[in-house]
């Protein structure tokens, strides 16, 4: 079974819950955002067939996973201590990048290379990192974190679509993107 058949079957299990969305529909609960970030980022394991890093650098070996509601940016946050080491390290890795419905019927992912978008984004926004933590700034003073994103519609026109889900059917695929990006 391919990577994308896999990442398919826990999509379909665990993010397009159709029971899930039926009951926060009939109790009048937000259905958008009821999916956390680890199930997103796991998706992304069983697609890029990479393993999660257990530290506070990228989701994954060579990849870092972004989910965001149809539309929206993509947000990346960045830390007092590990957010210099961050924003270096996204420079490197690729992007990953999933975009769902309202109620995750259609879901579009896509992907970018991180030296793609290190000169546009990741270091572009170092000076405004650095400024943020800037030590000479009284502790009680500062930002508890930096964040930035990417929109949506960036994504859409610069990124390379893996898979489409319409209506919670695998509508497109292309089995070949994964592995090249693999190889970086």
């Amino acid at each position: 079974m391919s990577s994308i058949d896999t990442a398919f079957q826990f999509y379909s299990r665990h993010i397009y819950d159709e029971e899930k969305i039926e009951l926060l529909v009939q109790h009048h609960l937000k259905i958008a955002g009821s999916v956390p970030a680890v199930l997103w980022e796991l998706f992304g394991a069983l697609l890029t067939e990479r393993p999660g890093t257990g530290s506070t650098g990228a989701d994954l070996l060579g990849w870092e996973i972004k989910s965001a509601k149809e539309g929206g940016s993509y947000e990346y946050q960045y830390h007092l201590n590990t957010g210099a080491v961050k924003l270096k390290e996204d420079c490197e890795v690729n992007h990953l990048f999933c975009s769902y419905s309202e109620t995750y019927k259609d879901v579009v992912v896509r992907t970018i290379k991180g030296d793609d978008l290190a000169e546009k984004y990741f270091k572009a926004w170092q000076p405004d990192y650095f400024n943020n933590y800037d030590s000479s700034v009284p502790k009680e003073q500062r930002r508890q974190r930096f964040r930035r994103s990417i929109s949506f519609g960036y994504v859409e026109t610069n990124g390379c679509l893996i898979m489409k889900v319409e209506d919670g059917k695998l509508v497109y695929r292309d089995d070949k993107v994964i592995p090249k990006f693999n190889k970086v």
